[in-house]
């Protein structure tokens, strides 16, 4: 597609609002995915410290 103008590439023809919400959700989706990939990772960090230091007791 060829665009006139930056406010026709925007709207993409009309369908921009679900084109740029498509990406809106998808992003929010994948930086969801890696915040709880951290804090699961955090936490199984944090309890395997707990375990060893139980054993070294």
């Amino acid at each position: 597609m060829v665009w006139q103008s930056g406010t026709e590439f925007w709207s993409m023809g009309g369908y921009g609002l679900y084109v740029w919400g498509s990406f809106g959700v998808t992003g929010l989706g994948v930086a969801l995915e890696v915040w709880l990939l951290r804090r699961g990772q955090r936490s199984l960090l944090n309890r395997l410290q707990r375990m060893q230091r139980w054993e070294a007791q």
